[in-house]
């Protein structure tokens, strides 16, 4: 019998490969444009997608996009890291809890998203994250919650590709070994290495804006060509002239195999 986490498991990953729209950027950098009004973005968001990620405290006021029938999952992030703080120049990765699982449950979520960043320099500090990931992983669990583990490189934006990469995949490993379903991390020159090497569906996601919707559609076939569970996109899903249209190519190429430029083509991107 299944029991709920695989309920929800099957949920995201039930027709192979996810596409999974982030929104929860302002729970790090503010009201980013495309994003000042999360509501009307996330009622924007293509219905066909798997699950939308954000923040604990917006799911309330976008609870109709989620009461909707045949709506996607709702996946909130349950810690909080100075780490993602580009603005204020934060260096530290201090790792915390935002919000109890039991509550972001009764708020709607289906899915949890926890966060993990080592190597911060300090060997206690990276043993607190480590606590952290792990309490809230098992408490998700017990309550029938499938976790999506993200494994996020300390100051990744001035590693070499081969530093990113090294990072990338031993942090992806053991995020998995800690006991999370799926990994969402950044895409490596090597990102094969990584999910070859990590027991658990690896998504890749979309960091920086790309310039072009192409290029953006580019990343997501590397991403899959490298034997990624899917994708979870932001920025380079909203930031766009037609997000709808944009993510509907996205799940193109994500779950139906099609290059990013015959998805391109047939969605009348550039």
């Amino acid at each position: 019998m299944l029991d709920g986490r695989a309920i929800r498991w099957g949920r995201l990953f039930g027709e192979g490969r996810a596409v999974i729209i982030a929104v929860d950027h302002g729970m790090f950098d503010g009201p980013l444009p495309g994003l000042e009004n999360l509501p009307a973005t996330v009622a924007g968001i293509n219905p066909a997608v798997d699950a939308v990620l954000l923040a604990p405290g917006m799911l309330r006021h976008c609870g109709s996009f989620f009461a909707a029938p045949r709506r996607p999952l709702a996946v909130v992030r349950l810690n909080w890291n100075t780490v993602y703080c580009f603005d204020w120049d934060c260096r530290a990765a201090v790792s915390a809890e935002c919000y109890g699982v039991e509550d972001a449950l009764r708020e709607g979520m289906d899915l949890a998203l926890v966060s993990l960043t080592l190597h911060t320099g300090s060997e206690e500090r990276d043993a607190q994250n480590v606590a952290i990931f792990s309490r809230l992983t098992a408490e998700a669990h017990a309550l029938g919650l499938p976790v999506i583990g993200e494994y996020f490189p300390t100051g990744h934006l001035e590693m070499s590709p081969q530093e990113l990469h090294d990072n990338v995949r031993i942090g992806s490993r053991v995020a998995a070994e800690l006991g999370a379903d799926a990994i969402k991390t950044f895409s490596t020159h090597d990102f094969a290495a990584v999910t070859s090497t990590c027991p658990v569906p690896v998504l890749g996601l979309g960091a920086e804006k790309l310039p072009t919707p192409l290029e953006a559609l580019g990343l997501a076939q590397s991403i899959v060509a490298a034997g990624a569970g899917g994708v979870i996109f932001g920025r380079n899903a909203l930031q766009v002239p037609d997000p709808q249209c944009f993510q509907s190519a996205l799940l193109e190429v994500v779950k139906h195999g099609a290059t990013a430029e015959e998805a391109a083509l047939a969605h009348h991107l550039e």
